[in-house]
């Protein structure tokens, strides 16, 4: 008679089970009868046999302990479990049991929380709502998980780690039809899970929404309660004497209500003290705590350094710390993994690692964008115009944080409208980036009708698209009533991009010039 599968690796899955308490493997005949696996593993092993799975006659299952992860608790943070199983038959002899860390199920639900917030955020409830919503909600982040795992169960197989977009798309439409099928109980839905949700209880998101409210009030109450000398607490005093104002602060705890209990001298001190080693400018300190206040909760030496040296490896000029963080000082509390697909998807298309570094250093701002949201569907419109995206994100990569239906398309359109062709505007664009930066209403066509006044020909835009990036009553009406005062003329360029001092130096030659002309004329 013929070995079982489970017999032969009897010792591998036992060990597995000893280690994991929650682990249950079932091997069954073609008469669906428990196999002395299942006998061994009740005698052998002192725990109680959680049946995770029953597989299919003639096959042995080693199942994720995942699938039960949340019903009993862990007693070990290196628990591992079986994942990889192969269908037993005659001549197949490659049985293995791949370990999976806990870490890598911690990280599925913690992407399993963002996609849930992220979902009701879009249903119209604020980012606290939608945060704590998602954080309360365990079991039915666990049934997420659930039909995620369910959803790419050979990938899981397989050992094949999930990415967040692809996280993304196996709970989205899930979470869509749930929508659709519940409409404005969903939230009762996800909260009461995976009991139904009672009509008569009171809704959570109100609680919800109160409680936070409660927070901030209680966080804002504590940066402005006096001692019995009448001070301040000492962080807010602190932050005063950087230059930070009292309402400041509090628009500060309102929004990140934690920042109130930063204490100074473990967490408020050494981030300001480590700012100005880098070079950062006292001044712009308030400034950088009011854009990410999370930065005090930071570890140095376990996270911010480290994801300093991270950067760098990607070509941040580490001389220039000081202006990265100004801009954007949220990017040191962006994970690896977010920077590391911003820059993927920048090699992808074309950009090369030392440029790669340049745009990190000046456009910190670009590992923001969602690669799938934003980056990729903008660099896809630039090449139906024949824009190369990746010259044009090297020159100016702020475009392509902006809006195609609110931004680019309507400047397109408003050249369009005026007799530019598809490939002209690609040349403007090409040549100055920052075309799609500026205002319709409030720069572009006022420059515009004054251009009309100038009588240039309309190929002179073409050639010089920054005359839209000058101001109208500083630079251009000033020069070109210059130019037309003195009966001169020059090309844009020429007029706009000099300086005061060699602008008339230029208006001196050609006056020059044109009275030596006018001069041996009359002669």
């Amino acid at each position: 008679m013929a070995f079982l599968a489970s017999l032969r690796f009897e010792i591998n899955i036992l060990e597995t089970k000893e280690k994991n308490p929650l682990f249950s493997a079932i091997d069954e005949t073609d008469y669906g009868r428990r196999t002395q696996l299942a006998k061994s593993s009740h005698s052998r092993v002192n725990c109680r046999s959680n049946v995770l799975a029953i597989t299919q006659p003639g096959r042995v299952s080693a199942v994720s302990v995942s699938s039960c992860l949340y019903k009993f608790p862990i007693r070990s943070s290196q628990a591992c479990l079986a994942c990889k199983t192969k269908t037993y038959e005659s001549g197949a002899d490659d049985h293995s049991f791949e370990a999976v860390p806990l870490s890598l199920l911690t990280a599925e639900r913690e992407e399993a929380k963002a996609v849930l917030s992220l979902f009701l955020r879009k249903q119209g409830l604020s980012n606290a709502v939608a945060l704590r919503i998602a954080k309360k909600s365990e079991l039915f982040i666990n049934h997420l998980t659930s039909k995620l795992r369910s959803f790419y169960k050979s990938w899981f197989l397989v050992g094949r780690e999930l990415t967040t977009i692809e996280i993304r798309n196996a709970l989205i439409p899930y979470l869509e039809s749930l929508h659709e099928e519940k409409g404005d109980l969903l939230v009762d839905v996800v909260v009461s899970y995976p009991n139904p949700p009672g009509r008569e209880k009171a809704n959570p998101v109100a609680l919800t929404a109160s409680s936070c409210i409660d927070k901030k009030e209680r966080a804002v109450a504590r940066i402005c309660q006096k001692n019995s000398d009448g001070l301040l607490p000492a962080n807010v005093r602190y932050l005063m004497d950087l230059g930070m104002e009292l309402e400041k602060i509090k628009s500060i705890v309102s929004r990140f209500p934690a920042f109130a209990f930063y204490t100074l001298d473990r967490k408020i001190k050494p981030l300001v003290e480590f700012l100005l080693e880098l070079g950062v400018d006292k001044s712009d300190i308030p400034s950088i705590l009011h854009k990410r206040p999370q930065l005090c909760g930071i570890s140095l030496s376990e996270n911010l350094k480290p994801m300093m040296i991270f950067l760098e490896s990607y070509g941040v000029d580490k001389s220039r710390w000081a202006k990265v963080i100004c801009r954007f000082p949220a990017l040191l509390t962006y994970s690896r993994q977010k920077v590391k697909a911003s820059v993927d998807f920048l090699s992808e298309l074309g950009v090369s690692e030392k440029n790669i570094g340049k745009i990190l250093t000046r456009c910190p701002q670009i590992t923001s964008y969602s690669v799938e949201g934003k980056l990729r569907p903008t660099a896809e419109y630039f090449m139906t115009l024949g824009i190369d995206p990746a010259s044009l994100i090297y020159r100016c990569p702020q475009t392509f944080g902006l809006s195609i239906d609110g931004n680019l398309r309507p400047v397109n359109e408003f050249f369009l409208e005026r007799g530019y062709s598809v490939q002209e505007i690609a040349t403007m664009v090409s040549r100055y980036g920052a075309l799609y930066t500026f205002s319709l209403t409030g720069n572009m066509i006022p420059k515009w009708n004054y251009f009309l006044t100038m009588d240039y020909p309309r190929s002179e835009l073409v050639k010089f698209p920054h005359y839209f990036g000058y101001s109208l009553v500083e630079r251009i009406k000033p020069r070109h009533f210059r130019m037309k005062e003195c009966n001169v003329r020059l090309i844009l360029n020429q007029m706009l991009s000099s300086s005061d001092s060699d602008f008339e130096k230029v208006m001196e030659k050609k006056m020059w010039k044109l009275s030596g002309t006018l001069g041996s004329t009359k002669v």
